[in-house]
């Protein structure tokens, strides 16, 4: 299943348009979006094959790809 996230993530990735501040920054609102539904989901009785993994580890390879740091996860993180 594609999600609409893997989509935008995509896009970002191949736009020539953008610069890499400018990808890591519209990569990290997906991966902070990402993690709230992913947390959503782990928190109520939400659907587990949702695609929210798979979204979170693909922001998390474009990021690399662009060089940026993890970001730091503390007590309300997964």
């Amino acid at each position: 299943m594609v999600t609409f996230n893997a989509l935008r993530i995509k896009e970002i990735v191949e736009d020539g348009g953008l610069s890499i501040d400018e990808k890591v920054e519209q990569l990290r609102e997906i991966e902070t979006e990402t993690r709230a539904l992913q947390r959503a989901a782990s928190e109520s009785p939400m659907n587990a094959a949702d695609g929210w993994d798979d979204d979170l580890v693909s922001v998390r390879k474009a990021l690399d790809r662009y060089g940026a740091d993890n970001v730091r996860k503390g007590a309300a993180s997964l």
